[in-house]
């Protein structure tokens, strides 16, 4: 019998399929600066337990019927009452669906607006995740530049002019205004405003990722872009990864109901996780509120172990941000600097982080630069793993030690 030739799906793969990937997982280091982690000692584990223990006993049969396509209602209506109180958004439980985290949402939206060569328009290093999302529907991402108070307005404005000037339409400005992801900064409220200003008279939709929002701990509040605007222009997300775990895989969006009935039809797989809404619901509704508060001074402890390791390892040779929440600093070498080139050397040491490019809307721009997260190890590990990476730097010419 002849012998089979292996079969190939070369030929058979979609266009619109992303590049492949390689598959297990990515290394990690000790002093693990790469990813947002939370604090794992402060995760509620045993309140968990509790909030999905007695949420099985009320309704665990229910389990045998598939959710609401919406998500589950009790949760939708502690969400829309949450907008309401912290976030000055005054929606429904109606005009809310749960999904898997903020990046479900986020994939739905890009889905249901961006068509290929569409332009979108970002801050000028933003959240690797969404990029690779617009990259998945092919969209042409631009940068506005920002300074420390967010998206510089005139830059957002130019930007839109120009990609008219070429006949192309922004589908829409995506921006993560509070502790923005990677560079920690928070928009101001005159930002917001100027945002909504310019996307109104240019008819840009604007999607808000608002999923740090909780981890202030310095600072006064900001209200979001969404309350600012009486147009129905604002796309809102939010998790509750960073609040109790992301491996919960719990997130929500809120949006014009044209664009709702829209996106209800992409979401794949029906409603969200009923097993994990029950708990979190349960949770949220009884203990939410006291954790955040006990889980903001451990973060900025660890903030601030970061800051003063940075201080006494890379003095004036590079620049960092000093965030008021959530868990980056982003931190900028010499112009020459590569920490690119650096990340696996930094890695035999033990030391995580993500270099810039995995943030920069071309995929290139900032070589010099780095996303250091806090949340995950000890302060006393956060000053260890600092000093391995100026350690690192100095043998590399990157300090002068």
């Amino acid at each position: 019998m002849a012998q089979t030739q292996p079969f190939s799906f070369s030929e058979h793969f979609a266009e619109s399929t992303p590049a492949a990937r390689q598959r297990g997982t990515a290394r990690r280091g000790k002093y693990d600066f790469a990813t947002a982690y939370p604090d794992p000692g402060s995760l509620p584990l045993d309140d968990l337990l509790e909030s999905l223990n007695s949420a099985l006993e009320e309704e665990g049969r229910d389990l045998a019927v598939y959710p609401h396509p919406q998500g589950y209602p009790p949760l939708r209506e502690f969400v829309a009452g949450k907008l309401a109180k912290d976030r000055g958004i005054s929606v429904t439980p109606e005009e809310i669906i749960l999904a898997d985290g903020s990046g479900q949402p986020i994939h739905m939206v890009s889905e249901a607006l961006v068509d290929p060569g569409d332009v979108v328009l970002t801050e000028d290093f933003v959240y690797s995740g969404t990029l690779n999302t617009l990259r998945r529907f092919r969209a042409d991402i631009r940068g506005v530049a920002c300074d420390h108070d967010g998206m510089l307005p005139d830059a957002l404005e130019d930007a839109i002019k120009a990609a008219n000037a070429e006949g192309k339409q922004v589908k829409l400005v995506y921006t993560i205004p509070s502790f923005q992801n990677p560079q920690g900064w928070t928009m101001t409220l005159e930002r917001r405003k100027a945002m909504v200003d310019i996307c109104q008279r240019h008819h840009v939709p604007i999607l808000e990722d608002d999923c740090y929002v909780d981890l202030r701990f310095d600072g006064e509040d900001v209200t979001s872009i969404h309350s600012l605007d009486d147009s129905g222009l604002v796309m809102y997300v939010a998790s509750f990864s960073k609040i109790i775990a992301p491996g919960m895989r719990l997130g929500y969006i809120t949006a014009a109901p044209e664009v709702l009935d829209r996106v209800i039809g992409i979401k794949s797989g029906g409603g969200a996780n009923q097993f994990t809404a029950l708990a979190v619901h349960r949770y949220s509704t009884e203990k939410l509120e006291d954790h955040i508060g006990d889980v903001l001074p451990i973060l900025r402890g660890k903030r601030d172990a970061m800051l003063a390791a940075m201080g006494e390892n890379f003095g004036s040779e590079a620049s960092w941000s000093s965030p008021e929440g959530g868990l980056y600093l982003w931190l900028e070498m010499a112009e020459d600097a590569d920490m690119v080139a650096l990340r696996e050397k930094a890695l035999d040491a033990d030391v995580g982080y993500n270099p810039g490019p995995l943030f920069a809307p071309d995929g290139v721009s900032g070589r010099n630069r780095a996303r250091l997260c806090f949340g995950y190890n000890t302060p006393e590990e956060i000053h260890e793993g600092i000093t391995r990476l100026a350690e690192v730097c100095a043998q590399n010419g990157i300090l002068k030690g």
